[in-house]
């Protein structure tokens, strides 16, 4: 049997409603950060969801050539320049092409260009469309923009299950190395979903929060009693993962070992989770028996915490149904408490909250906690953060479809 490379995590980027860069994004996350407003990428008067997280600081031109930006979409932007921010952070000055790869989810891909160019067609005619909107639109060329960028010829992916993408796209990643087919890759989730349709959509079915518009600061309010729906976010966070020699070999900094990837499907419903968290804890005992762990041995979990009914109570069932008594010691809390749901880049996102928890022994809040739920009784990090040892941490995701995938990451030790 081929012995297995452990794998590391050497760079983060990060372009969120609440920061850009880790530095940025990890302050405001430990404040207690609000990051969801009213809508100004368009006039959300009469649309009965008018907040999200929104991504009010980025200027594209700080990261990429202002010609390359028009044939971009905003969420392909978002991802090269989280991905740019990642490889920075990592300090690899020799990129060896042919064993350096991409994996980068993303649940919807260019939705604000084919919002744009469908209205150009309707309104304008087919001659008025743009030779760039298939390539702006379609969901991979995030990934493939970032191989082009940086001469990235190794294995190059768009992993697309919803809101477990940017999870998804970490744990392919994770394997590829684990089986020596790259000692790098590139790896997590953007999304840019925050336009006119990707708004009406999810508030058609009734899954947007829309009774917070004249108070979005408190709107997204994972696992409180009186959640009713997720606020849209948008962003990316893209992580470096590299073969453990090749980091050793250069002496970068390493933030913390992946360990362990659990992923399954509930195969019960296109939009609910299936009832009482069972398929979900199967996937986080995956990840855990991939990674040798035992449930006591965790010490935080990222949870997906959505601010919806199905999902905290489903999840909060998950992690008793797996934990046990332990449940109770552990610190669970909702990066989404502050961003909102970030789609495909949740993943990607929340992982890089993880393992900044490993990296300082801190667990972010829940924002917005603050009437407990029957039944939902864990120790959620309510409104502060708290100081405490992460030496072994999870990040859990869970998608339309059923798609549920989780990842294990650890302190690393030599």
């Amino acid at each position: 049997m081929i012995e297995e490379n452990r794998v590391v995590v050497t760079g983060l980027g990060v372009i969120s409603p609440i920061g850009i860069g880790k530095e940025n994004f990890w302050t405001a996350l430990t404040a207690g950060t609000n990051g969801i407003g009213r809508i100004t990428q368009f006039d959300p008067t009469g649309y009965i969801a008018q907040i999200a997280g929104e991504v009010s600081d980025f200027d594209p031109a700080q990261f990429i050539d202002k010609k390359e930006i028009k044939r971009m979409d905003r969420y392909t932007q978002f991802a090269l320049a989280a991905a740019k921010l990642a490889i920075e952070d990592a300090q690899i000055k020799n990129i060896d092409s042919e064993r350096t790869g991409v994996f980068v989810g993303s649940g919807i891909g260019g939705m604000e260009t084919l919002h744009n160019q469908y209205e150009k067609l309707f309104t304008k005619g087919a001659s008025r469309i743009s030779p760039f909107f298939i390539p702006m639109m379609i969901g991979n060329m995030a990934a493939g923009n970032i191989a082009i960028a940086f001469k990235l010829q190794g294995a190059c992916e768009c992993i697309v299950t919803a809101c477990a993408s940017g999870t998804n796209a970490i744990g392919d990643a994770y394997r590829i190395i684990q089986r020596g087919e790259a000692d790098v890759m590139v790896a997590g989730g953007s999304e840019a979903a925050i336009s006119p349709a990707g708004v009406a959509g999810f508030a058609a079915m009734k899954a947007l929060c829309t009774d917070h518009n004249e108070d979005p600061a408190h709107a997204s309010r994972p696992f409180d009693k009186n959640r009713s729906g997720f606020v849209m976010g948008e962003g990316a966070g893209i992580i470096i993962l590299e073969k453990l020699e090749h980091a050793l070999a250069r002496g970068a900094h390493i933030y913390a070992e992946i360990v362990g990837y659990g992923r399954n499907d509930d195969a019960y419903h296109i939009t609910t989770p299936a009832p009482g968290g069972i398929t979900q804890a199967k996937c986080m005992k995956l990840a855990l028996d991939d990674a040798g762990l035992k449930p006591e041995e965790i010490d935080y979990i990222n949870a997906h915490g959505t601010s919806t009914h199905f999902n905290d109570k489903g999840e909060t069932e998950a992690i008793k149904n797996l934990f046990g008594e332990h449940a109770y010691k552990l610190a669970v809390s909702s990066t989404k408490s502050m961003t909102g749901h970030m789609l495909g880049a949740a993943g990607g996102v929340e992982a890089i909250a993880t393992i900044l928890s490993i990296e300082n022994n801190i667990v972010h809040p829940t924002i917005n906690y603050e009437t407990p739920d029957e039944g939902l009784d864990l120790n959620y990090i309510p409104n502060t953060a708290q100081a405490r040892t992460v030496n072994v941490a999870i990040s859990n995701s869970f998608g339309f479809g059923g798609h549920n995938a989780c990842l294990a990451f650890k302190k690393f030790i030599g």
